[in-house]
């Protein structure tokens, strides 16, 4: 396939994506720090992008990165040996640690474990009527505020539904709700000028979540 079809086809995918999440260009540049002209020409079929673009569309647009690269005429990414996952989350986890270990902006080892320290530490204040207060009067806004560019909004979105429902554990809505409040919070674990697609602490934050709701319902004993 020629450079001229596949870069029409990435085009074609990433014009599509951005309809579907009501997003603009200037958007998507305001998210990835990517500019605005860059992403025109590549929308629409006259630059080829890079590896790094690909990675900051996929973290934004909230799709696996793998499809991406191979429409751009590149090998799947070494980040998609996880891409079974939903929403290529362990992918751009891995992605990100990439980055920052090749940085020199920060200390790489921060990894999930202070971003494990504060979830753990907002566990129990979830379950008490002023944390619910704060996820309940604030999760809307925080997400309107970052314009759905964020990575994992509809994860978030989901964890928010649930940690509202009647059908969960005390233990599961702790766990949920740590995760909003970290999302609401102003907490930065990794500084959001440290690399450009920004919220990174807080798509750790939700892989921790969701790794943690998944053991617990499956060690909860069956009736």
């Amino acid at each position: 396939m020629s450079d001229e079809k596949r870069n029409a086809i990435l085009g074609e995918t990433l014009l599509s994506l951005l309809k579907e999440r009501s997003l603009s260009m200037r958007k998507l540049s305001a998210a990835t720090g990517i500019d605005t002209a860059t992403i025109s020409r590549i929308v629409n079929g006259k630059q080829r992008a890079k590896p790094e673009h690909l990675e900051a569309f996929a973290l934004h647009l909230d799709v696996p990165s793998a499809p991406l690269f191979q429409a751009a005429g590149y090998g799947a990414p070494a980040s998609s040996i996880h891409q079974n996952q939903p929403n290529d989350i362990y992918s751009s986890i891995n992605s990100i640690k990439e980055i920052l270990q090749a940085s020199n902006l920060m200390d790489h080892q921060f990894t999930a474990e202070l971003v494990q320290k504060e979830l753990s530490k907002y566990e129990p204040y979830v379950l008490t009527e002023e944390g619910a207060r704060i996820i309940h009067n604030d999760f809307h806004g925080k997400v309107k505020s970052v314009n759905g560019a964020g990575p994992f909004i509809e994860e978030l979105k989901r964890m928010y539904q649930l940690y509202s429902s009647e059908n969960i554990t005390p233990e599961e809505r702790s766990i949920l709700g740590s995760g909003l409040l970290y999302f609401v919070s102003a907490t930065d674990i990794i500084p959001d000028y440290v690399f450009p697609l920004g919220y990174l602490d807080d798509a750790i934050a939700v892989q921790i979540v969701l790794d943690r709701l998944e053991d617990t319902r499956n060690n909860k004993p069956q009736p």
